[in-house]
């Protein structure tokens, strides 16, 4: 054995690996054990191209959107999600959101990597949705740059994490209808103007927790655009269903 192999083998005995949510023993570091990946929903099957909430059907391979999406387009090209924002997703997302889980980003962009693997093709610029300097402040740091940088990391992808400004200082959103949430993010989110050129002529891969109405995606998408995007898909850890 190694002298690597013996301080891993030492360092697992007197820190063994845990469960990233609940805490329970597990094999191996930055996983669930078998309860907690059992009571959270991945998202897998047929699934909305747009926005990827799951829809009833086969997965045949043939493209599909829901209706919502065919009813109000959304203004970016391809959207994936990883979890169902209920149960343990929720409380996964939180923990990272709120609760300073920041080591749950590593194995969160494993589950990123997987939902965004059509889109990872083209070697895309990754990209996370901006918060509000004021917000910043207070939460100490931005948890969809964090899980954007995790799966640039992961991907070998290129990460420009403040190629977006967050401008104006918006309330909160829950709980708010989606002509709510358009309209209060209508001009809150601008590209970088020192990042422009970084956005110009590329693919964007949007990041960001968690998707409820895709107003806040929208807002992003359209700044992506609008500094010379060629294309813009959207991931999210986890997906509001029935919004």
């Amino acid at each position: 054995m190694t002298l690597r192999a013996r301080i891993q083998t030492a360092v697992s005995l007197v820190y063994p690996a845990r469960c990233v949510n609940c805490g329970a023993l597990v094999d191996s570091d930055f996983g669930l054990c078998g309860n907690c990946w059992r009571e959270t929903e991945f998202i897998s099957g047929l699934v909305c191209d747009c926005c990827g909430v799951p829809v009833p059907g086969e997965d045949d391979g043939q493209v599909v959107q829901c209706d919502a999406c065919i009813q109000r387009p959304q203004d970016w090209d391809h959207g994936r999600a990883a979890l169902v924002y209920s149960g343990q997703g929720r409380r996964i997302v939180l923990a990272l959101k709120h609760g300073d889980r920041t080591d749950l980003a590593r194995p969160a962009s494993g589950w990123l990597a997987r939902a965004s693997a059509p889109f990872l093709k083209d070697d895309p610029l990754i990209v996370p949705v901006p918060l509000h300097w004021s917000r910043l402040l207070r939460r100490r740091y931005n948890q969809s740059a964090l899980l954007a940088q995790a799966l640039a990391a992961r991907t070998g992808c290129q990460c420009c994490p403040d190629a977006l400004a967050r401008t104006l200082a918006t309330p909160m959103l829950e709980g708010r209808s989606r002509e709510e949430r358009s309209g209060l993010l209508s001009d809150a989110i601008r590209p970088h103007p020192r990042m422009m050129d970084r956005l110009e002529g590329r693919s964007v891969l949007l990041v960001d927790d968690v998707m409820t109405s895709g107003a806040t995606l929208s807002a992003s998408a359209r700044a992506c655009f609008a500094a010379g995007a060629v294309a813009v898909s959207v991931v999210v850890l986890a997906r509001v269903t029935g919004a």
